[in-house]
């Protein structure tokens, strides 16, 4: 059995070994936020799930905001990402998790990126907005 103290010097362990390359990273209650949103978009369909699809969206200028996992193993698979992400002024952001990030995909299998895509559905188009201005935010 696991004891708080134990989990928080796990937790303690695991943001020691963030690699330097990632960032921007969302933190737990940004993260939450995001994952919200990811869900909304996969119920209004406007979420494209994986690597390549994320990397289809952005060449085809159809994603407003990229989600990539911090903990891709090796983390060289997703970081060809933010480079695309730049040279299209399209925002990025890493969360901690590829588990959850799957989880809020709705799938059973982790997921190291995803692309949101705008819709007809204001109620989302806003909170894409809010997210992005937030990660816009902590850039500065």
């Amino acid at each position: 059995m696991i004891n708080n103290k134990d989990t928080l010097c796990l937790l303690f362990i695991m943001k020691k070994h963030i690699n330097p390359k990632i960032f921007p990273i969302a933190d737990k209650i940004f993260a939450v936020q995001i994952f919200s949103l990811i869900e909304l978009a996969n119920e209004y369909k406007q979420l494209k799930k994986g690597a390549n699809e994320s990397i289809k969206s952005l060449n085809r200028g159809l994603c407003e905001l990229v989600i990539l996992a911090a903990d891709a193993e090796p983390i060289e698979i997703v970081l060809h990402l933010p480079l695309i992400c730049e040279d299209k002024n399209i925002p990025y952001v890493f969360v901690n998790n590829k588990y959850a990030l799957g989880k809020a995909c709705g799938l059973h299998r982790p997921v190291i990126a995803c692309s949101l895509m705008p819709g007809i559905n204001f109620k989302l188009n806003q909170q894409i907005k809010k997210i992005q201005d937030q990660i816009e935010n902590s850039l500065i």
